[in-house]
């Protein structure tokens, strides 16, 4: 058989599909998950940073390094187990323990992160949880229990899960510590696959919920300086409308307008774009839980359409109020801008007008001045002609008078002759 040439993108493709497994987890045990972004600009920062904190991370453990182009990283470090993952604008950390403290969501679990190391991340903290994984209790009444002693009762959402063979629990509450908490009871015998699965998605959840909201306060500021340009706008239009100043000064206004839209739509295109393509992960990842309700109690995706719901209408709105606003501009620019033509067409017509008319003195002044001309240089002809002819006139018998009746005629029309074909020439 003869050989094949691959596609040069065929195996980084064929990788993407494998590039971040779920953990393997058995009950009971912990996770500590972290969350990081830089504030600003964060698609095009040095993920190079990154990668170097990871690795100061793992020299302390003295753990592998992983590729230098690599995405995603798992590794054991000693008791502890590492899932690392480099995302477009963020990276996640998430360590994983046997067993589960005697306190429940114990903040010292957090420290298996050195604090010196902490104090030197590359970016600032996203979100952070402590998740903590157990059997589940015997009762439903137990598992209650466990929810009210460790979660805010009106903010919690608890589902059945893994074919209600898990049920997972959280708040959305930072606590104390800093720290997000979630809770998975798992029936005995539940495969850790299935578990590693369930914690896996419930970290995704967090972190694209949190990634999402990061529009929302651009929302809500862009939707202030909006309603500030809406009546700019709409007076400047009224003062269109009753001639209340020049055309050139609102056009210029509203260009100055139409700038600043452009300029907030430069600012905001990328975020919101991406709190879409986030929020779209978030539903995805909540329906791949496959929730059954957990007795009365709201489930996540309950949760995130009574929450999160109405913060992803805002941004849209915002969005949306933004594009339309800078089509409004837009069209009001092009009507008075069509007006200003239209008056400088009927200006520039009047000008042609005057200007016709001009021409039209100009060509008579022309005229009379060349039959004055005409007259003039006869004149003096006329003369000359009359003292060159004077012997030959006397030796006739023709007196000077006679004479110069007799040359007028023709040095009028020898005049005019050469006058008329010298404009002609012209």
């Amino acid at each position: 058989m003869s050989q094949l040439e691959d596609h040069p993108l065929r195996y980084q493709m064929a990788n993407e599909l494998h590039a971040r497994p779920f953990p393997i987890l058995s009950a009971p045990c912990h996770a500590v998950f972290l969350a990081l972004k830089n504030p600003v600009d964060a698609a095009n920062r040095d993920r190079g940073l990154d990668l170097a904190h990871l690795i100061d991370l793992l020299d302390r453990f003295g753990a592998p390094h992983p590729q230098p182009d690599a995405t995603h990283f798992f590794c054991d470090l000693g008791r502890h187990r590492l899932k690392w993952e480099l995302h477009h604008e963020f990276v996640t950390y998430t360590i994983f323990t046997d067993g589960v403290a005697e306190r429940p969501f114990d903040p010292v679990a957090f420290e298996v992160f050195p604090a010196d190391w902490l104090a030197t991340l590359p970016g600032k903290r996203l979100t952070s949880a402590l998740i903590r994984v157990e059997e589940m209790p015997k009762t439903p009444e137990q598992v209650e229990a466990k929810i009210k002693d460790c979660f805010v009762a009106e903010s919690i959402a608890v589902s059945y899960t893994l074919d209600r063979n898990a049920i997972v629990a959280g708040d959305y509450r930072i606590d104390s510590a800093g720290h997000l908490r979630f809770a998975i009871f798992v029936e005995p015998g539940t495969g850790e696959r299935r578990i590693g699965r369930t914690l896996q998605r419930l970290c995704e959840i967090e972190t694209y919920k949190s990634m999402s909201m990061l529009a929302l306060p651009k929302a809500l500021n862009l939707s202030k300086r909006l309603a500030q340009i809406d009546v700019q706008v709409s007076d400047l239009v009224g003062h269109i409308k009753n001639a209340a100043r020049s055309e050139e000064e609102a056009l210029g206004e509203l260009l100055g307008i139409s700038t600043e839209l452009e300029d907030l739509m430069a600012q905001t295109s990328f975020r919101f774009a991406a709190s879409r393509a986030y929020s779209t992960i978030l539903e995805e990842r909540i329906a791949a839980m496959r929730e059954d309700r957990f007795g009365g109690r709201q489930t996540f995706s309950e949760f995130m359409l009574r929450r999160f719901d109405p913060a992803m209408r805002t941004v849209r709105s915002a969005e949306a109020h933004l594009k339309e606003m800078a089509e409004r501009v837009m069209r009001a620019a092009d009507l008075l801008r069509t007006r200003v033509e239209v008056e400088r067409s009927a200006q520039n017509q009047a000008l042609l007008e005057s200007m016709d008319k001009r021409a039209d003195l100009q060509l008579r002044l022309q005229r009379t001045v060349e039959g004055l001309s005409v007259v003039a240089i006869s004149y003096y002809a006329i003369n000359l002609v009359t003292y060159g002819l004077y012997p030959f006139a006397k030796a006739a018998h023709l007196d000077k008078p006679m004479l110069t009746a007799m040359a007028t005629p023709v040095v009028l029309l020898v005049v005019w002759w050469i006058v008329r074909r010298i404009r002609k020439a012209h």
